[in-house]
């Protein structure tokens, strides 16, 4: 492609809006601009990059047996209904009505959508298995869109969808496409970690995490520094090695602790350290109220909560009704003589404390040498988050923390939709059985920024030859020089010949500008015809590593092929 034919626009300043590398570099470089929050146009050079990613996603999932398919971003609401989805998903669903005010949604995700259509083609068991994918945009009303395209309200998706007769058949395609995404991740040349995962708002249970690691991630991964094991820090267990002191327990003791709200205010007023409290939270799961407890210097995790409870929604309780169920504000609760409508869990660690704090129920009171099973009564459970320094859940090592961009989730969903939209079959024994799927999802537009986001330096973006928009940047110094344009036309037909991704820089512009648009876009290879065209000497420099030298256009193709394959 010849640059001075196709749109590239770069910037040499730092849009005021970019908080992150990707997202400056990707709209500096000219891949992309933004039409409004959280939605871009992929420019020329963007959209090549989209294409080798959607290529690599397309050979793997070829390879993991999923064969393409395409579905209407537009979804029938009523199918979500079916689901369920359609009031439980939240705001970022985008709801809108046609002429005849019927409800649709803009496609966030197409559980319901490929169930339907299933469920309405497939009757036997000797039609499964089947595993369905799609490359498509998804829409979601997020927010606050952030970071560029690593939190849009629109981007591209690759969802695979797989259904099943048996749990042996989604398993063993759960493994293969685990396996695929390796490989894709791989190839796009990314650091990353698969880790234990929540399904979150998608339903189902066993699902992993495909996180690129990176300090800019909005997910922390737990992780052994001597094993492979990792998960999402929502996720990940926290052994029960707790002791209990043989410390004697004191006389309860309800003592005034006037506009001490905080575990950290509390401590400090009753000088004892922070783990030596129990800190309450009042939770709504659905429709009922848990009060929590977990140990001062700890935090709850509520998705422990929510899984425990196997609850659809579970969220703080408003101050509001803290007051009406405790009777007291969040800064005075605690677990003794709480009402019967109120169940009351406890992490581990609260078990383990002798003579400790928690609030009294009763504004500015707290109560001291509080012991558990003695003063109040609750289930045990793992309801903290893991923390750095804790025993990895496999035994072996500690837990480390690193930040990471989720680029790829994959699922066994079950039942979880077949049942609630009557996707069934006729098993060997004529009996009708529900059937049982997985799911298995790539943020496509989110890898493209996440591979920016791990390769650039301080001049720009430095792609893998795998993703990169053009392999060759061919770059003629001086169009107004006779032997130099001459040259550049040649090398330009001749390696597009031999099937090299050229893109020629033809512009009437100075080679200063051309060298530091080069460097910002961040192609593999630059091959520059300057001063010695008139001897069949040109340069070759490599982005990533910034080595140059001169070749003889006679072993040109040679030296891109070596370095190329590298």
């Amino acid at each position: 492609m010849r640059q001075s034919s196709t749109l590239i626009p770069t910037l040499r300043e730092v849009p005021a809006d970019a908080e992150v590398t990707s997202h400056q570099l990707l709209l500096r470089a000219g891949f992309m601009r933004q039409n409004a929050s959280g939605v871009y146009s992929f420019l020329p050079l963007g959209k090549r990059v989209l294409q080798k990613v959607e290529q690599i996603v397309r050979e793997e999932m070829d390879r993991a047996g999923s064969v393409e398919l395409l579905m209407p971003a537009l979804q029938q609401a009523e199918l979500w209904q079916e689901s369920g989805r359609w009031y439980s998903y939240g705001p970022e669903l985008m709801r809108m009505k046609d002429r005849h005010s019927r409800e649709f949604a803009l496609g966030a995700t197409h559980e319901e959508v490929i169930t339907s259509l299933l469920r309405d083609e497939v009757k036997s068991y000797k039609r499964l298995p089947l595993n369905l994918y799609q490359i498509q945009a998804k829409f979601r009303d997020e927010k606050r869109p952030r970071f560029g395209l690593l939190r849009g309200r629109e981007f591209i998706m690759k969802d695979a969808y797989s259904f099943h007769a048996s749990q042996e058949s989604l398993d063993q395609v759960y493994d293969q496409m685990y396996a695929a995404y390796s490989r894709i991740f791989e190839r796009c040349g990314l650091n990353f970690r698969a880790v234990i995962a929540d399904s979150g708002a998608m339903g189902g249970k066993d699902t992993h995490e495909f996180m690129v690691l990176s300090e800019i991630g909005e997910d922390t991964i737990a992780y052994s520094d001597t094993s492979s094991y990792a998960a999402n820090i929502e996720m990940a267990p926290v052994i029960n090695t707790y002791e209990k002191s043989d410390v004697a327990e004191e006389e309860l003791v309800k003592v005034e602790t006037p506009a001490q709200h905080t575990i950290d205010e509390v401590a400090a007023f009753l000088n004892v350290e922070a783990a030596a409290c129990i800190k309450s939270l009042l939770f709504k799961v659905d429709d009922r109220f848990v009060l929590v407890l977990v140990r001062g210097d700890h935090e709850v995790n509520d998705i422990k909560v929510k899984n425990y409870f196997e609850a659809s929604v579970v969220e703080l309780a408003t101050p509001q009704e803290t007051k009406e169920i405790m009777a007291c504000a969040v800064g005075s609760l605690g677990p003794i003589g709480v009402s019967e409508s109120v169940e009351v869990v406890a992490d581990h660690a609260v078990k383990a404390m002798v003579n400790g704090v928690c609030g009294a129920n009763e504004e500015g009171y707290h109560y001291t040498n509080v012991n558990p099973e003695r003063d109040f009564k609750a289930t045990y459970e793992d309801f903290r988050f893991i923390e750095e320094g804790d025993l990895s859940p496999d035994g072996q090592g500690v837990i480390k923390f690193a930040k990471g961009i989720e680029v790829g989730h994959v699922f066994k969903l079950g039942t979880r939709y077949s049942e609630a939209m009557g996707a069934t079959y006729l098993d060997e024994n004529g009996r009708t059985q529900p059937m049982i799927m997985g799911c298995y999802g790539i943020g496509v537009s989110r890898t493209l920024a996440a591979i920016a986001e791990q390769y650039n330096d301080e001049k720009g973006l430095v792609w893998p030859a795998n993703v990169s928009p053009y392999q060759v940047h061919l770059i003629t110094v001086n169009t107004k020089n006779d032997e130099q344009r001459e040259l550049g036309e040649k090398l330009y037909n001749s390696l597009l010949d031999r099937r090299f991704e050229v893109l020629l820089d033809d512009r009437q512009e100075r080679a200063g500008v051309k060298f530091a648009d080069s460097d910002l876009i961040g192609i593999p290879l630059r091959v520059t015809v300057g001063k010695r065209a008139s001897e069949g000497i040109v340069e070759v420099k490599v982005r990533k590593s910034g080595e140059s030298f001169e070749v003889s256009v006679d072993q040109l193709e040679a030296t891109l092929t070596e370095l190329l394959s590298k």
